[in-house]
Parts: C-alpha cells; sequence; structure tokens
C-alpha cells in the first residue's frame, strides 16, 4: 500500500508549496538543493498527513509551527500525528515561526545535528 505522496494530495500539496509562509520559505533556502548534505522535499505527503519538509534518507520530518498550533486542541492533534510518524520511526523536528526568524542559524544546526547522528540539544 502506497503512503507516500498519494496522488489524492497532489493538488493540496502544490497549493502549500504556493503558499508557503515566509518562514517555510527562509528554512526551504537553507534545505533545498542538498545545501546540508541531504535531499530534502517540501510538502511531501505521508499517510493522509502533508508534511512541511521531509528527508528520506534520514526519515525525517520538519514542521514548521505558527500560532495556530498554540490552541489546545492543535497541540493535541499535533501529538497524535506526531506519534503517528514516530511509531512508523520518521524523527520529527518542530520550530516554531519565530524560531526560524529570528535565530536560523541555530534551527540549522539542530537539522545538521541530528542527520549526523548527533543528539539534540
Amino acid at each position: 500500500m502506497k503512503v507516500h505522496n498519494i496522488t489524492k494530495f497532489i493538488d493540496r500539496r502544490r497549493e502549500l508549496r504556493n503558499q508557503a509562509t515566509e518562514e517555510e520559505n527562509i528554512l526551504w533556502g537553507e534545505l533545498r538543493n542538498s545545501k546540508l548534505g541531504y535531499k530534502f522535499r517540501r510538502q511531501h505527503s505521508i499517510g493522509g498527513y502533508i508534511l512541511d519538509f521531509y528527508c528520506a534518507k534520514k526519515r525525517l520530518i520538519i514542521e514548521i509551527d505558527g500560532a495556530i498550533h498554540e490552541s489546545v486542541s492543535h497541540k493535541e492533534y499535533d501529538k497524535l500525528r506526531d506519534r503517528y510518524f514516530e511509531e512508523l520511526d520518521y524523527k520529527v523536528l518542530r520550530f516554531k515561526n519565530i524560531e526560524v526568524k529570528s535565530n536560523l542559524k541555530k534551527v540549522i544546526n539542530k537539522v545538521k545535528n541530528l542527520c549526523n547522528g548527533s543528539p539534540l540539544s
């Protein structure tokens, strides 16, 4: 059974790429073209979920969270979603918009460390 980039989500994935947030564009500028030594995709889907960024080789998912993720209901949804991925042996990294905008270097270092097998700090 196919779980990656299911065809029925192609239009939604394209729409999300075309309407990317400023923070997603900033981080994509650092991840694209294997700049960190690994290929990342944006708006990749696994199961019924569309991810902000995904590295298949490292089984790494990166999510950029805006203000909506602060609501109690959205926090619960994110927990369930993260648990789903972790049960499938994916690693999930979440960053807040403000982290990407104000401390991009720290965000990139966390991604690099995880990709290179170092513990997160």
